[in-house]
């Protein structure tokens, strides 16, 4: 078994599992009712996503030096307890169950979901 990261709101893929989104904010404009049947998420985590600051500062990254900035302040979030003990969680439970993790963004290069890829193999999970 196996963590994916996706982009919220694509067509699953076989295997996938339950998909998990972490993100700030629900998608708007679809009823909570069909957030999983719309592809989006089955559970809400925003415990893993950036704080709203972090949010805005990733979205205004325009060169590698704001993105590596982003990038140091999210992993520091991701330390504090509740943070970490669900990165744990996460990673002990890729090891018996698959499910995906996500983020709105279209590039997972520049993305919360590609730093929260690294973390989770840093805490033992098995990504594909």
């Amino acid at each position: 078994m196996a963590i994916r990261v996706v982009r919220l709101g694509t067509p699953r893929t076989c295997g996938e599992g339950l998909r998990l989104g972490t993100v700030r904010r629900p998608p708007r404009g679809v009823p909570k009712a069909e957030y999983g049947s719309r592809d989006f998420y089955d559970i809400w985590l925003p415990e893993l996503a950036p704080s709203e600051g972090l949010v805005k500062m990733a979205l205004g990254a325009r060169d590698a030096r704001a993105w590596q900035t982003f990038v140091t302040r999210y992993r520091a979030e991701m330390k504090r307890p509740p943070a970490a003990r669900l990165l744990s969680l996460l990673a002990a439970l890729s090891h018996t169950t698959a499910f995906s993790v996500g983020c709105y963004c279209q590039d997972e290069n520049r993305c919360h979901r590609s730093v929260l890829k690294a973390l989770l193999l840093e805490h033992g999970a098995c990504c594909e």
